[in-house]
């Protein structure tokens, strides 16, 4: 097994595929190392948002004000580190694309990278807590540099050892050419934060600006580049290397097993967090119900009851979300580089959720913060469940790319699809509308909701059904109501057709 070690020095041999070792000696299948990356992605692009949830907000402190405060800080910081390890994600998704096998020291120089992506968080949480002191964006910008460099060094160590490599690339003669390209995609993040770790002492907002140039940086230069092609033209000679299969692996969008699976982990990630707050804060302490109730647990329990139904809420919420996630990617058979990007914002608010149930379950009794919290909630699944309507349409512009016939225009699935997709921005959208409009009855709209909603799924295809066969109806009679009027006119003689 330990034969191809030696071609593996020079240029890759045109021998057969799968050069390599096999799987099982020094060097192994990535399948787990993948897995496990991207769970632990997952896991903290989704807790960033706990340093916003356990907000405390006074009783007697209005919530407009705080949101506001929020927004401008906390918030804004959240969705800015939430993208940040989305693209550590996608750089990590390119740089397997490169790298099929694995040995141990590539493991554990994945592993150091995991590490100090698990200690993103905490250098989150300085950024969140202390905006304008400029050891936290030092801290959480080092620490991206740093991730970066490692997946630089996992790249040079993969291309020193070429039988660790995709199949192609090993038996490709422009192997340098594949190394610059995916260097160059890992590199331009860390080298983004690294200049924001230095503008954090003497100009903080150039470092904010720099770490959001991060993430939109890669897309604001392929739309200045199409619409350069669109109003020059398209290029007459092509470069000599851009018709070199590598285009298929770096330049074509994400797995969209890879996008499954970090976006599985973010739900239920979500879906944790939830019941880790009633764990904490949702247990009486046994000298308050010896002393107050009489060591009785159950009328305890009954001042936890709001708490409750927002956390069911939330849970169903979610969950209904993920149903909606599921049924669209069941039906994408890929996922182009734009339907990442909206996924991507999806999943950001969908990280919010902990932050709507810590606001309706805090002001969950009668109170002059009570419309802001349900409002907020409303505005956090509106934009977690428009992100993924806005990925169906996306996906119908190149159904035959993207899209199963099933549920392409005219398939029998397209009207249950786009029935299930619009269900919850309509109902966000509309109970936002309603408490503004009726702010006396604001909670009663807000629980009709959460209420109405999931039996709205479950009858949802019967709906459809029906409508579907009401709307054929009403067009069948219309078109027969022509068709009588035609022949009547046909039937007509010249001189009743002139009288």
């Amino acid at each position: 097994m330990a034969a191809p070690r030696p071609q593996a020095d020079g240029e890759a041999a045109p021998g057969p595929p799968g050069c390599g070792e096999e799987p099982g000696g020094s060097t192994q299948a990535s399948h787990r190392l993948l897995a496990y990356s991207d769970a632990l992605l997952s896991i903290i692009a989704t807790v960033m948002i706990l340093p916003v949830a356990h907000t405390k907000i006074h009783p007697d402190q209005k919530l407009g004000e705080s949101v506001q405060q929020l927004l401008l800080t906390k918030i804004a910081v959240y969705l800015m580190t939430f993208l940040i390890v989305t693209v550590a994600w996608a750089a990590h998704v390119r740089l397997f694309q490169v790298i099929e096998l694995i040995d141990d020291v590539l493991a554990l120089l994945n592993l150091a990278c995991m590490m100090l992506i698990t200690f993103l968080p905490y250098t989150f949480s300085l950024m969140a807590s202390f905006p304008a002191v400029p050891f936290g964006i030092f801290m959480f910008s080092t620490c991206a540099v740093v991730i970066g460099l490692i997946q630089a060094v996992i790249v040079v160590y993969g291309f020193y050892h070429p039988y660790l490599l995709n199949r192609q690339i090993q038996v490709s003669e422009n192997q340098a050419f594949y190394k610059h390209h995916i260097l160059q995609i890992i590199l331009r993040g860390p080298v983004a934060c690294f200049l924001a770790a230095i503008f954090s002492f003497f100009f903080i907002p150039m470092s904010y600006v720099l770490l959001g140039l991060v993430f939109f940086f890669p897309h604001i230069a392929r739309l200045i580049i199409w619409c350069k092609t669109k109003i020059v033209g398209p290029k007459e000679e092509e470069e000599p290397h851009s018709l070199e299969s590598f285009t298929f692996y770096l330049s074509e969008p994400l797995s969209k097993d890879r996008m499954e699976a970090f976006s599985d982990g973010v739900y239920a990630i979500v879906a944790t967090l939830l019941i880790l707050d009633i764990c904490e804060d949702n247990v009486p302490d046994s000298k308050e119900v010896k002393d107050k109730f009489h060591d009785s647990l159950i009328e305890a329990l009954r001042e936890y009851g709001p708490n409750f139904l927002a956390y069911f809420a939330s849970f169903v919420t979610t969950g209904l979300l993920w149903f909606v996630h599921h049924s669209l990617f069941l039906h994408i058979t890929k996922a182009t580089r734009f339907m990442g990007l909206l996924n991507t914002f999806s999943l950001a608010f969908i990280g919010g959720l902990p932050l709507a149930y810590q606001l309706t379950s805090e002001f969950a009794e009668k109170s002059h913060n009570e419309i802001e919290a349900i409002q907020v909630s409303c505005v956090i699944t509106f934009f977690a469940s428009i992100f993924q309507f806005a990925i169906w349409i996306t996906a119908l512009f190149h159904e035959r790319e993207t899209l199963n016939p099933l549920a392409r225009y005219g398939g029998s699935e397209h009207a249950f699809m786009f029935a299930k997709l619009a269900l919850y921005p309509c109902v966000s959208l509309g109970a936002f509308f309603l408490t503004c409009l009726l702010s006396e009855f604001s909670t009663a709209i807000f629980h009709i909701m959460q209420i109405v909603v999931p039996f709205a799924f479950l009858a949802l295809r019967l709906l459809v059904t029906i409508s579907l066969v009401v709307i054929k109806s009403i067009l069948s009679l219309s078109r027969r109501k022509n068709v009588v009027l035609d022949e009547e006119e046909t039937c007509l003689s010249p001189a009743e057709t002139l009288s």
